[in-house]
């Protein structure tokens, strides 16, 4: 939701206004950083989704930190950032991944209130069942005749080459398709050797950990006209359409 009155200030949380100085101070390093040339002009209307974007990190931040006095989380000052893989990013969503990897707050409440969450049985082995490779496809160590070696899966060799080595025995050469290669053994393939247990539950936490953010956002922050959420279709500067 939003105020009904203009006001210098980044949002209000549980009914406390948040200066905007803040955000002023985030925009200005992002104007003088590496990346300047790649922002936006000023004054435009993505410059101006631009701080809207960022004041959503700034009260993720703010509202994290406050979660974590609240709960008494210890929160390292001055820790360095955190780095996510792009699948996690896009999982968290590029808001919420902002605020994950600068803010030791929210990485603090965010292993706090998802610290349960675990996958169930069916769930890995239904992520086991998706990525695995069948049996078919395990992956084949080649070897060359200048003495290299490689992996790969079988349907992607020259067909000839394929079915040649696959009648042969191990470490016999053999030659098709412009090919001498002989299959040493087949190589582990690391998706079937691993319990994927880690990867659900990590995936499954950051998704808990957005239905929760999104919950306490909705009743704890009031957002201001002019830094309303970028992708609200009521401000002005949203053009998306479909």
């Amino acid at each position: 939701m939003t105020t009904t009155a203009e006001a210098p200030v980044l949002g209000l949380l549980d009914g406390r206004p948040l200066p905007r100085t803040g955000l002023d101070r985030r925009l200005a390093a992002l104007r003088t950083g590496p990346r300047a040339a790649a922002l936006p002009a000023p004054g435009s209307g993505e410059d101006r989704q631009l701080a809207r974007w960022v004041a959503q990190v700034l009260l993720t931040e703010a509202l994290c930190e406050a979660v974590a006095a609240e709960r008494g989380l210890t929160v390292r000052p001055g820790a360095a950032p955190a780095r996510l893989d792009q699948q996690a990013a896009v999982e968290l969503g590029s808001i919420t991944a902002a605020a994950y990897e600068g803010s030791a707050a929210v990485r603090a409440v965010c292993a706090e209130v998802t610290a349960d969450v675990e996958p169930s049985a069916a769930e890995v082995a239904h992520y086991r069942a998706l990525t695995e490779r069948p049996p078919s496809a395990a992956l084949w160590r080649l070897a060359l005749p200048d003495g290299s070696t490689f992996d790969a899966a079988p349907d992607t060799l020259p067909l000839a080459l394929s079915e040649a080595l696959r009648a042969a025995p191990p470490g016999a050469w053999v030659s098709a398709a412009g090919w001498t290669a002989t299959r040493l053994a087949t190589a582990p393939d690391p998706v079937r050797d691993t319990d994927p247990s880690a990867v659900v539950r990590a995936a499954a936490r950051r998704a808990a950990f957005v239905r929760w953010l999104d919950h306490a956002r909705a009743t704890r922050l009031t957002l201001v006209p002019g830094l309303e959420h970028p992708g609200d279709p009521a401000q002005p500067d949203n053009h998306h359409r479909h």
